[in-house]
C-alpha cells in the first residue's frame, strides 16, 4: 500500500501533517456510492467526508477552509479520490468538538 494511496488512514495522517486539527475525522464512504460515477470496483478509497476542526481556520472563510483540505490532498485526488465532502471549523483554543 503506497502512502498516496486514497485511504482514510492516508488521508488522516496528512491532514494531521499540514492542518494540525484539534479534532479529525476521515470517513471512508466509498462502498455507498456503488455504480456511481468515480466509484471503483472495490468499494475503497474514491469518496471520503472529513470532519475537521483547526485553529489555522480562525479567521478564514469557508471556501478558503475547504481550498486548504483540498490542496493538503491533492495527491490523492490525482490517484483516484473522486469525492470530498467536508466540515471544516475553526477551533481557536483547542476546545472545538465536531
Amino acid at each position: 500500500m503506497s502512502a498516496n494511496e486514497p485511504t482514510a488512514a492516508n488521508l488522516e495522517q496528512r491532514l494531521r501533517e499540514r492542518l494540525q486539527p484539534v479534532t479529525l475525522q476521515v470517513i471512508d464512504e466509498s462502498y455507498q456510492h456503488a455504480g456511481h460515477v468515480g466509484a471503483n470496483d472495490s468499494g475503497v478509497g474514491t469518496h471520503f467526508r472529513v470532519k475537521i476542526a483547526s485553529p489555522l481556520f480562525t479567521g478564514v472563510s469557508r471556501v478558503a477552509r475547504h481550498r486548504l483540505v483540498y490542496d493538503s490532498l491533492q495527491d490523492f485526488i490525482d490517484q483516484g479520490l473522486h469525492a470530498l465532502a467536508i466540515e471544516a471549523e475553526a477551533s481557536p483554543s483547542g476546545n472545538s468538538q465536531i
